[in-house]
């Protein structure tokens, strides 16, 4: 596997097929591998990059883990692997730095993916984000491990008749996330609030959620659509937030039907 240096960090990520540039960006409880089952669809007259998030894989961990400081190391990797005008996409947290992302740098991308993501987390001190956190972090502090959270985890977060080699995947996946950056990665979501940018968001954006997902809703994220200018908003029916993983056919067909709108192939950006 490829390691390039960011700032002097490593940074692990593979590439496969040649074209323009598609850059997908993992969630907090996965690493590069859950977009195994997608590529050979995606990387037809494509350079596709999965590149592993700072913290998991073989990439070097950040000294301060923020969606800010994550968008920072996004951009500069893309820079070093020297993608032109890409496509990014990025699933949950990895939306969340793609909207920060294009917050700093609105002209870089030619167009985007969020997928089951949202545009604000919310205050640090809500009840709400205490008790999501407490749920997700508690078991860890009590004992468990994340290979043992694995499978409750997978189960909690899919939707209806899931694809068994993409449930599989999504508990090896989150099996070998090291718990430091997993609690980093959640403990970054905190504050996070962009909902007032997504009106300046220029670029071909698709907004991509699942009917059944209950951390990333869908009338949240059809919501979130109607403040992008150049929106296309697709709700996959009985998805839930591992629609990569759980229906991999759906997420390719999905994307590479908004990968064909002239928009996108043009590259025309507002």
């Amino acid at each position: 596997m490829p390691i390039v240096k960011v700032n002097g960090a490593d940074v692990d990520y593979i590439q496969t097929g040649s074209g323009r540039d598609l850059v997908l960006l993992h969630s907090l409880l996965a690493d590069r591998t859950a977009f195994d089952h997608v590529v050979p669809a995606l990387a037809k007259k494509r350079r596709l990059t999965l590149v592993n998030l700072p913290g998991y894989g073989g990439s070097a961990p950040l000294a301060t883990v923020t969606i800010g400081t994550l968008a920072d190391a996004l951009d500069d990797f893309l820079a070093t692997i020297g993608a032109s005008k890409p496509i990014v996409v990025g699933h949950s947290i990895g939306g969340m730095i793609v909207q920060e992302w294009l917050v700093k740098h609105p002209t870089v991308a030619s167009a985007v993916v969020l997928a089951q993501t949202s545009p604000a987390f919310g205050k640090a001190d809500g009840d709400w984000q205490k008790a999501f956190i407490e749920a997700r972090l508690g078991p860890l502090s009590r004992g468990e491990t994340m290979a043992s959270l694995a499978p409750g985890l997978v189960t909690e977060l899919v939707g209806e008749n899931p694809d068994a080699d993409g449930m599989a995947l999504a508990r090896d996946c989150m099996a070998e996330v090291p718990e430091a950056s997993y609690r980093a990665s959640m403990m970054a979501l905190l504050g996070f609030d962009r909902r007032h940018a997504l009106k300046d968001i220029r670029v071909p954006t698709l907004v991509l959620s699942g009917s059944r997902d209950g951390n990333a809703p869908a009338p949240m994220m059809a919501k979130m659509a109607s403040y992008i200018p150049r929106a296309t908003y697709v709700e996959l029916d009985g998805a839930g937030h591992l629609v990569n993983l759980e229906r991999p056919d759906a997420f390719n067909s999905a994307v590479k039907q908004f990968l064909a709108t002239d928009a996108v192939v043009t590259g025309v950006t507002a």
